[in-house]
């Protein structure tokens, strides 16, 4: 080996000069709510959440303000402040949303009451579940607007046929629902029952309830609000009064500022009962957060 080539390895005293290692790059540490399946702060959560809708309501503005959209289609935000208003004024906005709120309410436990047990037992049960879910998913598929006429037929226009309807809208999307929450009970648990000598209520009772629970009442919320969805169209036929009734009434004469007003109020109906019952759910089973 020649001095030179001697010297690069040496550092030319004889002693071993060490290899560069490369520097490593510093990454900018991201805030944990921006990490996949990372946390976020209630005060955090309430802050982004609440400058989406002023982002919104600003772009809103934006485009009524500058007339980039003709009032007849987009209304400002002030004329429908106005018209919600007037409607609370007389009654007729609170009058609306009790009647809505109440054809809800029934439509939606009727189908819960008979959905979760369904849902529950072909979870359990696979002889059940070949005699009941495809059924239900052949039904699942059909259009609930053509249950309209048929309702009509079958009940009559009173507010039986509104319940019906949301019963319909409801009812099949969350048997299956809870069916998946209840197959998704690690079987090694169930399993645990039986070794133990659990008959199959003692297990149903004590390992799969308690554990399908929390993504039930998920799956309740979640139903919740297509309930409020269907309510429109519940109300779209022989109604003299509701959210959707209003709204139907609207579109006759071109009230884009009364139908935009009642969208607002079922989006804030609606978000209240979510997130209610988010917070219901985060109180009865602490165990499911993550």
């Amino acid at each position: 080996m020649t001095a030179t080539a001697q010297d690069r390895t040496t550092g030319g005293a004889g002693s071993p000069v060490p290899a560069a290692t490369p520097v490593p790059r510093r990454r900018r540490r991201r805030h944990e709510s921006l990490r996949i399946g990372g946390g976020i702060s209630p005060r955090l959560y309430v802050a982004v959440a609440s400058s989406a809708f002023v982002l919104l309501f600003a772009i809103w503005l934006a485009l009524t303000v500058t007339g980039a959209v003709p009032p007849l289609f987009l209304p400002t935000p002030g004329e429908v402040l106005d018209r919600l208003l007037t409607l609370a004024a007389d009654g007729t906005l609170w009058n609306d949303i009790l009647v809505s709120v109440g054809r809800i309410a029934v439509g939606f436990i009727l189908a819960t009451v008979l959905a979760v047990p369904i849902g529950i037992l072909i979870g359990t049960y696979s002889f059940w579940e070949a005699a009941v879910e495809p059924m239900v998913d052949f039904v699942r598929y059909m259009p609930v607007v053509g249950f309209i006429p048929l309702t009509i037929i079958w009940i009559g226009i009173d507010d039986s046929q509104k319940w019906a309807i949301i019963f319909i809208g409801t009812f099949f999307q969350e048997v299956l629902l809870v069916m998946d929450n209840v197959k998704r009970v690690p079987r090694d648990l169930v399993e645990i029952g039986y070794t133990l000598g659990e008959r199959d209520r003692s297990i149903l009772r004590r390992i799969v309830l308690p554990s399908a629970a929390p993504g039930i009442w998920d799956t309740l919320r979640i139903s919740l609000g297509w309930a409020w969805t269907w309510i429109v169209l519940a109300e779209l036929v022989a109604a003299g009064s509701g959210l959707g009734y209003r709204i139907t009434t609207a579109q006759r004469y071109f009230q884009t500022e009364t139908i935009i007003g009642y969208l607002i109020v079922l989006g804030i109906l609606g978000l209240v009962t979510d997130q209610t019952m988010k917070l219901v759910g985060r109180r009865v089973f602490p165990w499911a957060e993550r």
